[in-house]
């Protein structure tokens, strides 16, 4: 018997299945793309157990002939592409008919379908890639995929599966990112029965509003630049709404959000020295170049792309990152009441912003940080730099003078900090009760980490609980605090 076989066709489709599908999300992913190809304005999205247990995408799209249903599953089979000489100009999200048939060959499916041309629908059942049956049925007008037990004949896979919170917040994401780059077709995706994203088809800045709140809705700068090598439009937020990963940053080449280091690269630039390290801004782009230019058959989940000018463009995202936040005032009125490089004084320099807003002193600030920095267990163990005060800037900065020159310090970032530390620390968890509990208002993937980590907040004298449809109110916090 020779060494070398060649793989019978259940074991093909399981192989290629886990390059296209690797969690729930990437159904999602999957089907979510077929419905935009379908030209669909309306997509529902429901989820049982984190989409461990169920997932069911509906759409009110053009729908598929019994026929072309009953191909529908078939590896290679798309309606995208006839030739390989098309893939240089490919504007469907899908094109190379493996999202179906790899979803088809891990899982129970269910395919439900109509054309508006039928009187009834087509309905396919498949398990673990073997057909089970083509029938008629009443159906409205588009396709309703439903996905059951994904992994079930791949225990090895089904076993490394996350949480059904950690699977969720993916889902989510790749809702969000798909709602803000399609923001003419309306999105809605419900878990458990309970509706988690809810986004009607409008203009960009209504849909970050109903993505991310009215706190980051306000503070989006729009963007619109041309250049010989592509068209962005979209929007950035101010310096001042940032997040501490890149999750909020969203890029689309052609309609199709992609991954890509060197546009991260570019938006940050575009930024320059208005960011902090470790911050990054919320961002929408969407980028139109030419089909000619751009390789969209890089990767199996074809969110990575290949552009024949990537330097080019990501010169021209800068430029257009830079010229948005240019055109607005970013710059905080302030008045000076001393000369704090000139004049000598033996109290601090204050600078601060018009306006009637209550600010902490700095004498508070300042008791407060030494306080704290003493912890629990009283003396600090790390040696102190040998700084000397000479003053604050807008109640925010604190300016020191060291060995080695200037020091500027975020007295508020440095606080929280210590705080931080101090509650992680501590193995006590004592609460002190909130007299007027603190709201979050959180964009829906928060949401879903921040059910996760209760528990784990709750366990240092957190104590959190819902507080409407979007937020959560805090009613109490560690003593230490």
């Amino acid at each position: 018997m020779p060494a070398i076989r060649i793989l019978d066709e259940a074991t093909i489709n399981k192989i290629a299945a886990g390059e296209v599908i690797e969690r729930p999300a990437s159904v999602v992913k999957e089907l979510i793309e077929n419905s935009i190809d379908a030209s669909a304005t309306d997509i529902r999205i429901e989820a049982e157990r984190g989409g461990k247990k169920l997932i069911r995408v509906t759409d009110n799209g053009s729908g598929m002939s019994r026929e072309d249903a009953s191909l529908s599953f078939i590896q290679h089979s798309t309606s995208k592409i006839q030739k390989i000489e098309d893939l240089d100009n490919v504007m469907t999200m899908g094109f190379r008919g493996e999202a179906l048939s790899s979803i088809c060959a891990v899982a129970k499916v269910e395919i439900t379908t109509k054309t508006k041309d039928e009187l009834a629908g087509t309905k396919v059942i498949v398990h673990g890639g073997k057909l089970n049956g083509i029938n008629d049925t009443g159906a409205p007008d588009g396709t309703s995929v439903t996905v059951e037990e994904l992994f079930f004949n791949t225990p090895a896979r089904k076993k490394y599966m996350k949480s059904d919170s950690t699977e969720l917040a993916h889902i989510v994401d790749v809702v969000t990112k798909n709602a803000l780059g399609h923001n003419n077709v309306s999105f809605t995706l419900l878990h458990n029965g309970k509706e988690l994203v809810r986004s009607p088809a409008s203009p960009l800045q209504e849909t970050i509003l109903h993505i991310y709140g009215q706190d980051v809705a306000r503070a989006m700068l729009p963007v619109n630049f041309s250049s010989r090598f592509a068209i962005i439009t979209g929007a950035v937020s101010k310096p001042a709404i940032t997040r501490g990963t890149m999750d909020a940053q969203s890029f689309y080449i052609n309609s199709r959000n992609v991954t890509s280091r060197a546009l991260g690269f570019a938006l940050r630039k575009g930024f320059g020295t208005l960011l902090p390290q470790g911050r990054f801004p919320i961002a929408v782009l969407k980028i139109s170049v030419d089909t000619k230019e751009v390789d969209v058959n890089v990767h199996p989940t074809k969110n990575q792309v290949r552009l024949s000018h990537e330097w080019k463009i990501s010169e021209a995202l800068t430029l257009a990152v830079g010229g948005a936040l240019s055109k607005k005032d970013l710059t905080p009125q302030v008045t000076t009441t001393q000369s704090l490089l000139y004049e000598k004084t033996d109290r601090p320099t204050m600078i601060r912003e018009e306006g009637t807003q209550f600010r902490a002193p700095f004498k508070d600030t300042e008791r407060r940080l030494r306080r704290t920095e003493m912890g629990i267990g009283g003396k600090a163990e790390i040696e102190k730099p040998d700084v000397k005060i000479l003053g604050q800037v807008d109640a925010l900065y604190v300016v020191a003078e060291t060995k080695d020159g200037l020091m500027i310090i975020d007295q508020h970032a440095a606080h929280e900090r210590i705080l931080f530390e101090q509650v992680r620390d501590s193995k006590r968890t004592d609460t002190q009760e909130l007299i007027v509990p603190i709201n979050l208002d959180l964009d829906p993937k928060e949401k879903v980490l921040m059910k996760e980590c209760i528990p784990y907040l709750e366990e240092f004298g957190f104590r959190i609980s819902e507080f409407g449809p979007d937020a959560f109110a805090i009613t109490a916090i560690p003593l230490v605090l």
